[in-house]
């Protein structure tokens, strides 16, 4: 199953079309025997989201592979190992799991910058000492690639990637990184909830992009397929990535989800992409 649960909403009141704010202990819990039951084993969490972690622990995780992400390093630190150890094992804790499958980098320019080998040494340790199984990053843009990957390996790389952002695509990472043998974990394939919004709902701040919502819009007419399905499905039909996650806000949602993933998907048009980071950060939407 390449669907994986991010799990932000657990912790947080987290994405622009988020409706129901941060979901319960009893509707997370929901969502995870479903989601397991549908055949997915993977979730994905960080520190920063708020009480995720905890909140996992609480429900029981123990059949899952929980990949995580680290915050920035101190700069100020002299002990990298140390610190980056104190962090894993208080999620673990929190977890209440042994290891973790992954752990990613929150900020991997850090591996770029003056103590760069010291961070990705550190992650090393923590990988040759058990604590996690794959290290890797969580990078916002393919480009980052290009320096991080010239000097260092992964083992997982987590990326957005949807039917507007074909970065991956178009940048060659996607080809490069399956025959490198990395996992590519893809997020925003909704682009946290704003490809499913109707014109209605849209916020307003987004009608600077009106021709490419009116191109999305006659192509889903046109093939009679709900944004849902058109986004998971292209997604799913991308055989180098390894896992998509998708965040959802209460159990009618998982279900939704996994049954839009089942029929073709047509080709999609090359004119429905673009590369304006306005629109494909969301970092950026409160800026606009």
């Amino acid at each position: 199953m390449k669907l994986a649960i991010g799990t932000a909403q657990f912790g947080l009141d987290y994405g622009i079309a988020n409706q129901h704010g941060q979901i319960s202990h009893d509707e997370a819990q929901a969502i995870l025997k479903h989601a397991r039951a549908s055949g997915m084993d993977t979730l994905d969490t960080a520190i920063a989201y708020g009480d995720s972690e905890r909140r996992l622990g609480e429900i029981g995780i123990l059949n899952w592979q929980v990949v995580s992400k680290l915050s920035a390093f101190p700069e100020d630190s002299n002990d990298f190992f140390n610190w980056a150890a104190d962090a894993v094992n208080e999620s673990l804790d929190r977890l209440k799991i042994k290891s973790l499958y992954g752990l990613l980098l929150h900020r991997p320019q850090q591996l770029l910058e003056q103590n760069g080998e010291r961070v990705y040494r550190a992650l090393q340790q923590l990988k040759h000492d058990g604590l996690i199984r794959k290290i890797g990053v969580s990078i916002y843009d393919p480009a980052e690639l290009d320096a991080l990957r010239s000097r260092y390996e992964f083992d997982i790389v987590q990326a957005p990637f949807n039917i507007m952002d074909r970065r991956l695509i178009d940048s060659g990472w996607l080809r490069r990184l399956a025959d490198q043998g990395t996992e590519l974990h893809v997020r925003s394939v909704f682009l946290q909830g704003l490809l499913l919004m109707t014109p209605a709902d849209r916020p307003k701040k987004f009608n600077r992009w009106a021709s490419l919502w009116s191109k999305l819009e006659y192509w889903l007419k046109h093939t009679e397929l709900t944004p849902l399905q058109a986004c998971l499905r292209y997604a799913l039909s991308i055989s180098e990535i390894n896992k998509i996650i998708i965040g959802v806000d209460n159990l009618n949602q998982l279900k939704e989800i996994l049954g839009a993933t089942v029929g073709p998907v047509p080709q999609v048009p090359k004119e429905l992409q673009t590369d304006d980071h306005d629109l494909l950060n969301p970092a950026r939407w409160a800026a606009l």
